[in-house]
């Protein structure tokens, strides 16, 4: 990922800090003090916060490293969904739609590889991870792989530059896919898309963010990525505290509606949260808008989670069923388990519990 950073200092009162209580004065919801989350060989090492709310209140929450509850967290991917509900405001401002083609807002750019399907590519291509460019992060050799972009100045210029993907003979199209689209994770795509806010709303992405997004959820600190030329990544690196992420859980969960105000349009976030395009190689897995659905089973229950996710195993676990926001921050980047390690931290130490309270 890249280093490119500038913190923003944002003039709200802290109020999540000031109303949230503590893991101590929620004694007995939820008991986090025995997850094994130190040594080489605990079951949840590299775990740095766990925080589970219910309705908005947070039932427990701790803290396994020495920034507590102010420290601002590096959840990587996570940022996608952040784009995704900015993107999301943005149309419900009237200054971008979901059909919007994503070439009209760079007018100036000669893109290599023309081809009238990449003029056609849209704003809803980018948010289900499902345009035609040959753009594919799990695949090292993909023209598109996010860390050949980080080499170049212009990270949307090498989205607009990639050529038309093409179709193997045991590859799924999207003609014959679920939902009829074809899923490539991107990141490309999605730093592009914010570029595209950026251009529609006609401010920087990290601005929009903090007057229409983070002000109005009390959330006080942020801290951005940026490609070399001052584009706030809209794809990944934006750093938050655990509990300014149970708070964008937590709008989400409750429509994008925040203390009786709309934040976000209702039928964005409806479609956000659900199913618009099959995860391939993943049972139970599905893509709504820039986030993951997956089933998971508990106490002989099946629920569906929806997942704003990155690298190492940060997550933001928002559960309709049970009214919950579960927020898990780590530092196993890298590691080829750690998706796998916090998925079971939640479905066997926390969703138990929260299933039993309803």
């Amino acid at each position: 990922m890249p280093v490119f950073r500038r913190a923003l200092a944002l003039a709200v009162p802290a109020l999540l800090a000031l109303s949230a209580p503590s893991h101590a004065q929620q004694a007995g919801a939820i008991d986090l003090d025995s997850l094994p989350v130190a040594g080489e060989d605990a079951a949840y090492g590299g775990t740095t916060s766990v925080l589970v709310m219910h309705d908005g209140a947070i039932l427990a929450e701790r803290y396994f490293d020495e920034g507590g509850a102010g420290a601002l967290r590096n959840t990587r991917s996570a940022t996608k969904t952040v784009t995704g509900m900015l993107a999301g405001i943005a149309v419900g401002d009237g200054l971008l739609a979901r059909d919007s083609r994503i070439a009209s807002f760079f007018p100036g750019h000669e893109a290599l590889n023309p081809d009238p399907r990449k003029q056609a590519v849209t704003v809803e291509d980018l948010v289900t991870m499902s345009s035609i460019a040959e753009c594919d992060d799990s695949n090292m050799f993909s023209r598109g792989n996010e860390e050949r972009m980080y080499l170049i100045e212009d990270w949307p210029g090498f989205y607009l530059d990639l050529p038309v993907k093409g179709f193997a003979p045991w590859a799924t199209k999207p003609e014959d896919s679920p939902y009829g689209r074809a899923f490539s994770y991107c990141t490309a795509g999605v730093t592009t898309l914010g570029a595209v806010v950026e251009r529609a709303v006609g401010m920087p992405l990290e601005d929009y963010a903090r007057t229409r997004l983070f002000e109005p959820l009390g959330i006080e600190e942020a801290e951005w990525a940026f490609s070399p030329l001052g584009l706030a990544q809209g794809g990944g690196g934006l750093e938050l505290s655990s509990r300014s992420l149970g708070k964008l859980g937590q709008l989400l969960l409750d429509g994008g509606v925040h203390d009786g105000k709309r934040l976000i349009p209702a039928d964005w976030v409806a479609d956000t949260l659900r199913p618009q395009v099959d995860v391939p190689g993943r049972d139970g897995t599905e893509y709504g808008y820039l986030v993951w659905l997956q089933a998971v089973e508990a106490v002989g229950r099946d629920v569906v989670t929806k997942s704003m996710s990155g690298n190492g195993g940060n997550k933001v676990i928002i559960e309709p069923e049970t009214r919950s926001v579960t927020v898990i921050t780590t530092t196993n980047f890298g590691q080829r388990d750690a998706h796998a390690k916090s998925e079971r931290l939640f479905a066997q130490e926390l969703l138990p519990a929260l299933l039993e309270r309803e």
